[in-house]
Formats: structure tokens, sequence, C-alpha cells
């Protein structure tokens, strides 16, 4: 991966974080790497144990961010949130998986999307 994705992919999970935090979610990691790939953050939100996949672009001209959640990704979105809860039984309890979509054009605001319980497994 270029460096110039991966500034774009921090930049967004960054915004994500900021996005999620002004509405009450409290984020509890970033960057978790397993087996299955990496989760992009942790949150718990009203009791409820989130996994968000963030997918920024500057462009709608290959589809929206969250176009590119296939069902192999969400697969793996899936198992690696299995995965996690598996090595940290304390965190046990009701679990989901969220999307944010952020699309960063040149000269606006960033456009944010919560998908929320967007990946069932």
């Amino acid at each position: 991966m270029s460096r110039q994705k991966q500034a774009l992919g921090r930049w967004g999970e960054q915004q994500a974080a900021d996005y999620l935090a002004q509405r009450g979610y409290q984020i509890l990691g970033r960057n978790l790497h397993g087996a299955y790939g990496e989760i992009d953050l942790l949150a718990r939100h009203q009791g409820t144990l989130v996994f968000i996949e963030v997918k920024t672009r500057t462009s709608a001209r290959f589809g929206l961010p969250e176009e590119a959640i296939t069902p192999a990704k969400q697969q793996h979105l899936i198992h690696s949130a299995e995965e996690y809860l598996q090595a940290h039984p304390e965190l046990a309890g009701d679990w989901r998986i969220d999307v944010v979509s952020i699309l960063r054009q040149p000269g606006g605001a960033p456009q944010i999307q919560h998908f929320e319980n967007a990946v069932q497994g």
C-alpha cells in the first residue's frame, strides 16, 4: 500500500473516531491485528461492543467507500471480531460490526456516514 493511501486511511480512522466520540462512543482501541485482518476501531456504545470498519475515499468515481465491503470482507470482519472476543473473554456480551464511510473531497468537509450493524454473521 502506498504511503499516500496509508496516510488517507489514518486520516479517515481519526475522522471516524472523532465522529463517533462526539456521538457517545468510547473508543477502546485502534488498528487491532489478528489472523483474519485488522479491526480499524473498537468502541463501546450503550453497553454494546462495536467493531468498526472505516472506508475512506477521495472520490466516488469508482464507487462509494462502503461499497468496498464485499462479502469476502464481511466474512473477514466477522472472523476478526470472533477471534478478538475469544482472546478477550472479559469483553463478552452484546457486540456488532459497524461501517463508517468517509468521502474526502477537495475543498469541502468530509462526508461521513455511519452504518450501524452493517455486517451480520
